[in-house]
């Protein structure tokens, strides 16, 4: 996809818009996983921000505008404190940045477990808000009948098993799920419920490797993993994980870049032109006619 550019006139920065194109839409999605197999795996990154979602979008076929802000961007230290005011706002910007990708925004903790009803209320004003074409939403077969409730309301639905961040107070850490006999049978069953209730794909977190294979294997819904195995049917990461913003990061993480160091060098040399006053120069600075 080609890039043209635009100025634009509020900000006086040349803003990407890529070339007219039709979005992606969840059947599409649903449809890439035929047979029980996909054979180009889906590529899904989270994103933030309006110009995230430019510089993201022409390689993604989903943007998820994750709960994972509340420490990415707020330096919350966990999901929990995350609102549903700050996942609209975020949601809109991307999806404004956006012009191929499907864009799912995440429910955040205590908008959709009290009742259908009350997840109902939180993800139309999500979809109205923001213009995203799906939800996702953390738990197994404890949140099918909410997912059911959903999908049978036109609102698409991403469901969330294995390890799950909300719930990390119950689960007592981070650490990999699916170790015990025990725990792989319950990570297949909530698969297998969330498919039955409508989810059109399903992410999968934080599990030992057998079990997200066996889960891909199962399911005709598309599986993305994060921490879970190369032989799902697409793989998500954190983007400020991959591109290396943070010094810390998961065990499941590649970092592709090293944004961190770049970004402090060049804050580095700026500091060093303004105290020398080598900053601005003439080319920044607007002189008498």
């Amino acid at each position: 996809m080609s890039t043209t550019f635009q100025i634009d006139t509020a900000t006086s920065r040349a803003t990407p818009t890529p070339q007219p194109m039709k979005r992606l839409t969840v059947p599409k999605i649903q449809s890439r996983k035929a047979d029980g197999k996909t054979e180009e795996p889906l590529v899904m990154l989270t994103a933030y921000t309006a110009r995230q979602a430019q510089l993201l979008d022409e390689h993604c076929d989903l943007l998820l505008v994750g709960d994972s802000l509340g420490q990415v961007i707020y330096g919350l230290p966990s999901t929990l404190q995350v609102t549903l005011d700050m996942m609209c706002a975020h949601g809109a910007a991307v999806v404004r940045g956006s012009y191929h990708s499907v864009v799912v925004v995440d429910m955040p903790f205590g908008a959709y477990e009290q009742s259908p009803e009350k997840a109902f209320e939180s993800a139309s004003r999500i979809m109205a808000e923001t213009g995203c074409a799906a939800v996702k939403l953390e738990g197994g077969e404890a949140m099918a009948e909410t997912i059911a409730f959903l999908s049978q309301r036109g609102i698409p639905v991403m469901a969330h098993v294995g390890l799950t961040p909300q719930a990390v107070n119950a689960l007592g850490g981070y650490g990999a799920r699916g170790r015990s006999q025990e725990e792989h049978a319950k990570i297949i069953a909530d698969g297998e419920a969330v498919q039955a209730a409508g989810a059109f794909a399903v992410v999968v977190e934080g599990v030992v490797e057998p079990i997200a294979v066996a889960l891909t294997q199962t399911l005709d819904i598309p599986v993305i993993g994060i921490g879970a195995s190369a032989q799902c049917d697409g793989q998500v990461l954190v983007v400020d994980d991959m591109l290396g913003m943070f010094e810390r990061v998961p065990r499941f993480v590649k970092k592709y870049g090293d944004l961190a160091d770049r970004i402090t060098g060049h804050v580095e040399d700026y500091a060093h032109e303004v105290r020398a006053r080598t900053f601005p120069t003439e080319d920044q600075t607007y002189q008498p006619k």
